[in-house]
């Protein structure tokens, strides 16, 4: 029997996956790192969350593996991050065309 997680009674990790990006903020996150590093107020400032919520936020996308802290420059996606963020790429572009169709 698979390990039980949020989100899922089965454990599958497609629905680990999916409940963390569903979480309010985390995809912000995600997509603020897109490009360089950022420190924990640049986040909060430029996502408007509390620092409880981007603590925690950050906490669980650390666990997860697709952030990590430098010490130095601040928080970044880790491989796994940088490729979660590359296979978004399709879906924004469908998503674009979904979009246009229900209009």
């Amino acid at each position: 029997m698979a390990k039980r997680v949020r989100g899922s009674r089965t454990g599958r990790p497609i629905m680990a996956l999916l409940d963390l990006l569903g979480r309010r903020w985390v995809l912000r996150i995600v997509w603020e790192l897109r490009e360089q590093p950022k420190r924990f107020r640049e986040l909060q400032d430029l996502i408007g969350a509390s620092p409880t919520i981007v603590n925690g936020r950050l906490g669980e996308l650390r666990l997860a593996r697709l952030v990590e802290l430098d010490p130095d420059s601040g928080y970044r996606l880790t491989a796994l991050g940088k490729e979660l963020l590359r296979l978004f790429l399709p879906l924004h572009v469908w998503s674009e065309k979904w979009a246009k169709a229900l209009d």
